[in-house]
Parts: structure tokens; sequence; C-alpha cells
């Protein structure tokens, strides 16, 4: 018998980041475009700088996981694999890459390094790019209307959801060191 690299902690804390994902996913303003404004990359970026890119990813992996086998996970206390075929799916499905780009740059750097700030940034565009295309591809529409919809109305809030992720997820990640990070 093979012993596995996964500590009874190690599940706890992304089994702990998953709850977390799909309570935020729960504060939800709804847009007129159809793509509602969430907490949801809020908590993937706190899961991803507080359990690191591996971890990190898992969590968001498995909170899809969860919403596609249709627990109310997903905004609105829904859930089903018909949301990941629909406009926001997108944004959805890019949540494990999102979370493992911003967990590679919590593991690296500094938070006030620029290295961490560029993956913090790349996370944060592959979460609209991913979105953005799908979205196009679903919709039929132009890639400036997808963004108008898409990105332009959530960019002040992103950055504000990004800033305090990284406060809190550093604070935190800084407070149980050796104990959840890594």
């Amino acid at each position: 018998m093979t012993k596995s690299n996964l500590s009874i902690q190690d599940i706890c804390s992304v089994a702990l980041c998953t709850a977390v994902i799909a309570i935020m996913a729960q504060i939800s303003i709804p847009m007129p475009l159809g793509v509602p404004m969430t907490m949801q990359t809020f908590a993937i970026t706190l899961s991803a700088i507080v359990l690191g890119s591996k971890r990190g990813s898992a969590a968001a992996f498995i909170y899809i996981l969860l919403g596609a086998a249709g627990l109310p996970v997903l905004a609105g206390f829904t859930g089903g694999i018909q949301y990941f075929a629909g406009p926001t799916g997108g944004f959805l499905l890019s949540f494990p890459v999102m979370a493992y780009i911003i967990g590679l740059g919590a593991e690296r750097f500094k938070p006030v390094k620029s290295g961490f700030i560029l993956c913090l940034a790349a996370g944060t565009l592959t979460n609209y790019v991913i979105g953005v295309l799908m979205f196009c591809l679903l919709m039929g529409s132009t890639v400036m209307a997808a963004v108008s919809a898409c990105v332009l109305p959530f960019i002040p809030t992103a950055v504000l959801k990004a800033v305090l992720a990284s406060v809190i997820g550093f604070k935190i990640r800084t407070r149980l060191g050796a104990f959840v990070c890594v």
C-alpha cells in the first residue's frame, strides 16, 4: 500500500475553502445582461492565497464538481451542469486555473512584490478571457459587446475584491504559517 501525499489537514483545508467559495457565491447582485456580480472571485482569490496553487485550485475544482453535480452551491443557490453551458459557464470553468495562477504568485512572491501582483492580474485576466470567449460563443455576441457586458461593469469591484482578498489572505497565510500553507 502506498502512502498518500495528502494529509487530513490538507483535505480539511481544501474542504473549508470549498465551503467558503460556496457561501460567498450566494452574495450575488443580478446585472442587466445576465452575468451576476458575485463574491466567488473574492473567495477564489482568498483560497488561492491561503492554500497555494495546488490546493487552492483543488478547492475551486471541487466547488465546480459540486455545482455540476446539482448541489445548490452556485450563485442564487443553484446547481446543475446547465449552468456550465450557459452565459456564465466560462467564468465558472476558469476558477481552478485562476486559483492556480494566483496561488503560484502567493507561493513565490510577497504580497507587495510585482511578481504577485502580476500573477493576481493574470489569474483575474484568465477568468475574464475564458468567460468572455464562452459568452461570445453561446450568446452569438461580439467580443466588444461581451467585454461591455461581462468585464467593464465589474472592473472596479474586481480590483476591490482582489485587494481585500490579498490583504486578508496574506494575513491568514502569515498567521497559519506552515499549518495550512505550503
